[in-house]
């Protein structure tokens, strides 16, 4: 196992670890007061801890970081900008100890045949699908499905999924603003680039979108996508894992696509035999 912070440890322990606890503090709109009383702290502590004054135990970084809803990785970071070792570790996907999670993740999203799910990285780095996910991938350009597969490269790519996607403009939009919350989250330079890189992606003027006189009886937004001359109908849920006490587990995401009409239901049963 290794523990990889997200920012290098020299520039961490440079800005301490006050600046950083205020940034998530702000970040999540909660007063130095209102974080003490979850805390049991006090709002002269917070603010000492804040401005330098004085540095914060390794247990009340976590107890703060956790009060604050700081992802696993982010804990590392502020650990070693107060001075101590990194928590968390960050297994690699492959290592034998995360054999029965792997095992337990593909098993359960074959189990989800036919519909579609697949595994993914905190950058959408596609780590196991199934055969629903394989048959609406079919048709798009071969280099958008060699490794490492990216799920929202592939879905946005003029040459993958896009030019089927019925409400390109809502589903474009939608996934874009998801990108932009977890940036703001996790300051991610790796998820930022991708960010840059896909918003970049034409969209046709005539791309399509959600007709002004069509119903909507859904209660989510759907994607709403092309295979073989039908429309089916996905409403999107991601799962993640409680509690997680490693860098890796905590970033991984099972993304669900459940059929959103009786057609799409039919259809799928058909298609993935």
């Amino acid at each position: 196992m290794t523990v990889s912070p997200s920012i290098a440890t020299a520039t961490v322990a440079d800005r301490g670890v006050g600046p950083l606890l205020r940034a998530w503090r702000e970040r999540r709109r909660v007063s130095q007061l209102e974080l003490a009383l979850r805390a049991g702290s006090s709002a002269r502590h917070i603010s000492f801890i804040e401005t330098g004054r004085s540095r914060p135990s390794e247990e009340m970084v976590l107890r703060l970081a956790g009060h604050l809803e700081v992802p696993v990785r982010e804990r590392n970071a502020l650990l070693l900008a107060a001075g101590y070792a990194p928590r968390y570790p960050e297994t690699p996907l492959d290592d034998p100890a995360l054999d029965a999670l792997r095992a337990g993740m593909e098993q359960l999203i074959r189990g989800y045949e036919p519909y579609p799910a697949l595994v993914v990285d905190a950058t959408y780095r596609v780590l196991a699908a199934n055969r629903g996910v394989l048959t609406l991938t079919e048709g798009v350009a071969p280099h958008l499905l060699e490794p490492p597969l990216n799920a929202i490269r592939l879905t946005l790519h003029p040459e993958g999924l896009a030019p089927r996607i019925r409400n390109l403009r809502e589903w474009r939009g939608h996934l874009l603003a998801q990108m932009e919350r977890q940036i703001a989250l996790s300051r991610s330079q790796r998820l930022r680039a991708l960010y840059e890189e896909v918003a970049a992606y034409p969209v046709p003027a005539d791309a399509p979108g959600a007709e002004p006189d069509e119903p909507v009886p859904y209660f989510a937004l759907p994607l709403r996508i092309e295979h073989a001359g039908h429309t089916l109908s996905f409403i999107s849920s991601i799962a993640t894992f409680n509690t997680p006490m490693d860098v890796t587990v905590a970033e991984l995401a099972i993304e669900t696509l459940l059929p959103a009409d009786p057609a799409t239901v039919k259809y799928l049963q058909s298609a993935v035999a």
